[in-house]
């Protein structure tokens, strides 16, 4: 009998040591950009001990790592049932396991799947309500919702992107009011409690500032309107003020946790983080706020090639807006090879209003996304 627990105890402790060296195997493939290699190694330490909540999260990550946000084709949607399936199974191991249900949240967000990811961001909070991150996420989620139904009613107004509200009276109007109230209170709520746990969350700040501008248009008077926009104006105001003084003082200790990736693609524009700093008289700035201020915004040619291929999908580009509002430089960040040109040379072309930051114009970076999808002219 002895003999027969030593050999168990000796299995047990060799299955061990070969599902850690697949672990390391595994993180050396993921380190150097070879995820499908990743997976393969990571899957092999989860069967060797598939109790390991650590190792399904490394399989789950590698899956995450090789979906693209934004981009519709079946092998990306595997990408994302195959990490989401994963970070369950985490879940079903170690059921509080943050990082899990925090990807798990940031999986359906880049899907748009808001529903879904509000509950994951709940559940979060209800588990570490310090959880800042998931605060700011749930405010975003409140502005996705509302800002493109808010927009159609806008434009059925009449109402061009510098005229200024309230919405006039109409069925429309009040439709809009009746679904969306309480879900742009609730996204300020979430917001504010994000810079409740972290007051220099500049981030929360701009979309406070997007909120606020918005639920403008659903006053009933222009007094009622104009003090939304004052309030929205001092929160862009204390936004740009963080910003720059993280600029300024960058050993300070600011240290707002970078929000998950927006959904791509809303407005022709989105992803990368709100707001941040880099050097001097230059800030960075979220691709949903600079589509706010855009003058020129013209889409790009479909390369004829790539159609007749059937090759769609979405390409991010980190962008430099200059002091005057030109596109000052295009870099690609990922997306189709194919489609890669066509929208630099898009983006190249386009011109926002310029940023002022007390008073003076600075450069902007940002984040665009630009959508080819095989039903456009």
């Amino acid at each position: 009998m002895r003999l027969l627990v030593l050999v168990f105890v000796v299995a047990a402790a060799l299955l061990a040591q070969d599902g850690r060296s697949w672990l390391n195997q595994g993180a050396a493939e993921f380190k150097a950009g070879n995820y499908p290699e990743a997976v393969a190694d990571f899957q092999k330490a989860v069967d060797s001990d598939a109790s390991n909540p650590t190792y399904r999260l490394y399989l789950a990550t590698a899956w995450m790592q090789q979906f693209i946000p934004g981009a519709e084709t079946p092998e990306n949607r595997n990408f994302a049932a195959a990490a989401e399936r994963e970070f369950n199974k985490v879940l079903e191991v170690d059921p509080g396991n943050e990082t899990a249900m925090m990807y798990l949240a940031s999986l359906n967000l880049n899907q748009k799947k808001w529903d879904e990811a509000q509950s994951w961001y709940q559940k979060i909070v209800a588990v570490d309500p310090g959880n800042s991150t998931a605060w700011y996420s749930m405010g975003f989620i409140a502005w996705s919702r509302y800002y493109p139904q808010y927009m159609a009613v806008r434009q059925a107004a009449g109402l061009k992107a510098a005229d200024p509200g309230p919405l006039p009276a109409s069925a429309a109007k009040e439709q809009l009011r009746s679904k969306f109230s309480l879900v742009v209170e609730g996204g300020l709520y979430a917001l504010q409690q994000a810079l409740v746990i972290d007051p220099q969350y500049d981030d929360a700040m701009a979309y406070i500032n997007l909120l606020i501008r918005e639920r403008a248009d659903l006053r009933d008077n222009a007094a009622d309107y104009q003090r939304d926009i004052a309030e929205s104006n001092a929160w862009v105001d204390k936004a740009m003020a963080t910003k720059k003084a993280k600029a300024q003082h960058p050993a300070a200790g600011f240290t707002a946790p970078p929000p998950p990736p927006p959904p791509q693609g809303q407005g022709g524009s989105g992803g990368g983080e709100p707001i941040g700093r880099e050097p001097a008289g230059r800030i960075r700035v979220s691709g949903e706020v600079m589509a706010h201020m855009a003058m020129r915004h013209d889409p790009p040619v479909y390369p004829s090639d790539a159609k007749k291929a059937g090759i769609s999908g979405s390409v991010v580009l980190s962008v430099l807006v200059a002091e005057d509002g030109a596109v000052k430089e295009v870099t690609y960040r990922e997306g189709p090879q194919a489609l890669t040109q066509a929208a630099i040379e898009a983006v190249r072309n386009w011109t926002y209003k310029p940023t002022m930051l007390n008073d003076e114009a600075v450069e902007v970076e940002t984040s665009v996304t630009v959508n080819f999808t095989l039903q456009q002219d």
